[in-house]
């Protein structure tokens, strides 16, 4: 339970710092103030570790080939779908929870696909210095 916690509060400060940097994600906390903003992105944390928990690795498994083919570069886009998969989830919860730029219930457009692979790429980047933190804390 407290490795969950632990990588969903990384998980967390890594949206937080994805919604600083790139543009094009936006979070809409459900309430006003510091405690519902930090609790609306420990929740759509959660919803992301339990999709790379739960769906990301069906989904490996079956791009198997494809990753063999590109020699792994198909990573990036199952990594930005996986977080276009987030922002839908996050958005049955409540309206524009996580936005992603382009993705919308009317659908999903090819910029859309672009930023959430180049922000699957910084999540990634930013989650892996923080638990290799983490880890030489210990």
């Amino acid at each position: 339970m407290i490795r969950f916690l632990t990588g969903t509060a990384i998980n967390a400060f890594g949206l937080w710092l994805l919604t600083l940097i790139v543009p094009a994600f936006s979070m809409k906390p459900l309430g006003t103030g510091f405690w519902p903003t930090v609790g609306s992105f420990f929740l759509v944390a959660a919803i992301f570790g339990l999709v790379q928990a739960f769906v990301a690795p069906v989904i490996k498994v079956l791009a198997f080939p494809l990753y063999l083919i590109t020699f792994g570069l198909i990573s990036f886009v199952i990594n930005g779908a996986l977080l276009i998969l987030v922002a839908w989830l996050s958005g049955v919860i409540s309206n524009r929870l996580f936005a992603i730029d382009g993705f919308t219930s009317a659908g999903l457009t090819t910029p859309a696909l672009g930023w959430a692979v180049i922000g699957a790429l910084i999540l990634s980047i930013v989650t892996t210095l923080l638990r290799a933190v983490f880890r030489f804390a210990r």
